[in-house]
């Protein structure tokens, strides 16, 4: 149990409308059927598109064939873009609810910055070159820093306000030794460029097997976490009477933002938006319960990050655009239109 004594009917936000209800209930197999549609469509388009027969065959009949290898190839890029996806969205929410700010994203909180300052780091001065030294380079940098976070921001005294501003304090320094490092070594510009922009086109099984147990950790510890949470939006002294032990939701909340948000960063670079737009979108028609927000959020954030990806990849033919691009010029414009709307979502 992740809240004190009493029951757990007292942690519970009130009762939805029978409306609203029938409409979460409905939206989660909509939202499957989107992430499955999205996936395929991941899979079919490219430099060269393939039919949906195609991609089927190459999924369950693969035979060796061009086709086959083109499907395998993307089917690696779309698991990533699927597990990233998720980790991000639910990460999002959680950080929104423990700031108790919508607009809350795993950059507020440094996360983004550490594990750019580690991978800077290993590419300078460890020698490191590959994807698959970038991830615990950059996990470790994620971990350190949401852990500093926590402790300057005064751990069992922690509120919302200090975690916030102990994170950007944390990301304005780690910034600015990024940007030395980079000026003074050309090679880690180079590579640096590549991976900061977010991408999911150096996706590969051995990354995807690194990252899987962080993230699954991470999504299972914030599903447990969403009652507590619910209690902590409403204010500490209602989540007190409500009987939410505070520092160790708190804590709990930070670690799983965390994991998923380093493990997801690790793997494809720092992608914005993604974390922020998908929870406050889901927000405004699921309510604030977080047992709906993250349940959505895991299923839709993966749709945002894959189209993102196809349109990166169709715009550009045979080349492509970078995810994170996409993400940033796309997301940019449709986000100042969500808040500046009358019934933005409030937590």
């Amino acid at each position: 149990m992740l809240v004190d004594s009493p029951p757990e009917q007292r942690a519970e936000t009130a009762p939805a409308p029978p409306k609203r209800l029938a409409f979460r209930m409905v939206g989660l197999p909509v939202s499957a059927a989107l992430l499955v549609a999205v996936a395929l469509l991941s899979l079919a388009v490219g430099a060269k598109d393939l039919s949906l027969a195609q991609v089927w065959h190459g999924l369950f009949h693969d035979t060796g064939g061009y086709g086959d290898v083109v499907v395998g190839d993307r089917l690696s890029r779309t698991l990533l873009g699927l597990l990233a996806g998720a980790a991000l969205g639910v990460s999002g929410a959680v950080l929104q609810a423990l700031t108790r700010n919508p607009l809350a994203d795993p950059g507020l909180l440094g996360i983004n910055a550490g594990a750019s300052a580690a991978v800077v780091t290993a590419i300078t001065y460890f020698g490191v070159t590959s994807l698959t030294g970038y991830v615990w380079f950059a996990f470790l940098g994620a971990a350190g820093v949401g852990a500093l976070v926590w402790f300057l921001g005064g751990s069992r005294s922690a509120t919302p306000v200090r975690l916030v501003l102990a994170g950007t304090a944390i990301s304005a320094a780690l910034l600015g030794y990024i940007q030395a490092t980079m000026i003074m070594d050309e090679a880690a510009l180079g590579r640096m460029r590549f991976w900061t922009v977010g991408s999911l086109s150096s996706a590969t099984d051995a990354t995807i097997e690194q990252v899987v147990p962080f993230l699954l950790a991470g999504t299972a510890l914030a599903l447990l976490l969403a009652r507590p949470l619910n209690a902590l939006e409403m204010g500490d002294d209602t989540a007190k009477a409500l009987g939410a032990n505070l520092n160790r939701t708190r804590a709990l909340a930070m670690l799983a933002a965390t994991v998923l948000c380093g493990a997801a960063t690790a793997a494809c670079g720092p992608i914005v938006f993604v974390g922020l737009m998908v929870p406050h979108i889901v927000r405004s028609f699921t309510g604030p319960d977080l047992r709906w927000i993250l349940p959505y959020a895991a299923l839709l954030s993966p749709v945002l990050l894959l189209g993102a990806d196809v349109v990166g990849r169709f715009v550009a033919r045979p080349a492509e655009i970078q995810v994170g691009i996409v993400t940033a010029v796309l997301g940019g414009p449709v986000f100042i239109l969500l808040v500046r709307r009358r019934r933005t979502a409030q937590l």
